[in-house]
């Protein structure tokens, strides 16, 4: 037993030390999130004097003619969120923040995208003085010059050195691709789309983050967040005005409509939908009731067909990537096409609709058709590819 004088002397120690004060942690991140809630809050207010009052006078210049590029945008919502600070010196820091925004009226969910940002301390207070795309993030189309905005009844079309006349015709385009989709896909999705027309294809290139010679015969692509789900980021179609303004006015159409499809069936699109079922899906929705022949619709393939060189199965994932083979890639489009035509002509298109939405709803790619071509289609993978392959003769030859 402890001597009761040692006993209240190890208490007080015991206080003395529960009682110590932690050390302060860092006041950075806190003070960067609510510059950065101020940053946003100007932004949604248009208001270019709040929104340079915590940015560093080098920087002022460039990044007000940034916000005034903003101008015809029709914002909803535009926050950030901080990721993490470096503090790489005294008084500097390098901070990552997602940021997130809305379009009014046709986004029901954000746009994110990751910056990073470059920041000064001087007197107490932080000011941004570099703000870019982090790495591998795609550049925003406000971020390359004046936005011009046309809206149509049921699309909005932004714009960036590109004639008003332009503009309008896309967005005719793409109010007559929403109820094509909605026609062929009686699923519930937003009914309106965005399209995003930058001045080159460089610029194409810089707003999805990738080298532009990837896509110069391209017409346009559909970003999004491929993982389904009613939560999944807003879609942007992205208007490559190169390929696209080479198309005749049907041409320009099924480009549009079958982009659009892709924003309508996001949410059933996941990891385990093959790619020759997303692409050929929008292709079959976008050929839907034209008129347009397989021969017409598939030349490469029927090239391909005629000369003995009968596919051996559906093309595989590879077979769509950009940048390669343009002949390749075009038969691989087609043959997508032509698997969900004999579905919807075979089963029906309900049952076309249903396999799609299977396939998506699988918990992995694995298994994901096999599974699907049975339950919903009632056949086998080798008895569908048999089926394809002779479709194919059918149509082609």
């Amino acid at each position: 037993m402890l001597p009761r004088a040692a006993v209240c002397l190890l208490t007080g120690l015991l206080l003395l030390v529960g009682c110590a004060s932690p050390e302060p942690s860092d006041p950075a991140p806190r003070q960067i999130q609510t510059l950065l809630d101020r940053h946003a809050r100007a932004v949604l207010a248009r208001d270019p004097a709040a929104y340079a009052v915590d940015l560093d006078p080098a920087l002022a210049p460039a990044a007000l003619r940034e916000f005034e590029h903003l101008a015809e945008v029709p914002l909803g919502a535009w926050g950030y969120r901080l990721k993490d600070v470096d503090r790489s010196g005294e008084g500097r820091a390098t901070a990552r923040a997602e940021l997130s925004y809305e379009i009014r009226g046709y986004d029901s969910a954000p746009v994110t995208t990751e910056r990073v940002l470059e920041l000064t301390e001087r007197d107490g207070r932080w000011y941004v003085t570099a703000d870019r795309p982090a790495e591998g993030a795609a550049q925003q189309l406000w971020q390359q010059g004046d936005v011009e905005a046309v809206r149509g009844e049921r699309s909005l079309v932004l714009g960036v050195g590109q004639s008003p006349e332009r503009l309008k015709g896309i967005a005719a385009a793409a109010d007559r691709a929403v109820p094509a989709v909605s026609a062929a896909w009686p699923e519930k999705w937003t009914g309106r789309v965005v399209v995003l027309v930058p001045a080159s294809l460089d610029a194409m290139g810089g707003l999805l983050g990738a080298p532009a010679a990837s896509y110069r015969g391209i017409a346009a692509v559909t970003t999004g967040e491929v993982r389904g789900g009613p939560d999944a980021p807003a879609d942007r179609v992205i208007v490559n005005p190169e390929a696209y303004g080479v198309l005749g006015d049907f041409g320009q159409q099924v480009v549009l409509t079958h982009e659009t499809t892709h924003v309508a069936t996001r949410a059933d699109t996941s990891p385990a939908t093959p790619v020759w079922l997303s692409e050929g899906f929008a292709d079959w929705v976008a050929y839907r009731g034209s008129g347009r022949t397989a021969a017409q619709a598939a030349p490469e393939l029927r090239r391909a067909v005629r000369a003995g060189d009968l596919p051996a199965g559906l093309p595989g994932d590879e077979a769509f990537a950009f940048g390669g083979d343009a002949d390749a890639l075009a038969r691989a489009y087609e043959g997508g096409w032509l698997a969900c035509e004999l579905i919807a002509q075979r089963w029906g298109e309900a049952k076309l609709i249903a396999f799609y939405r299977a396939v998506g709803a699988h918990p992995g790619r694995a298994g994901a058709v096999e599974k699907a071509l049975h339950e919903v289609l009632d056949t086998t993978p080798e008895d569908f590819t048999t089926r394809w392959r002779a479709y194919l003769g059918e149509r082609l030859t």
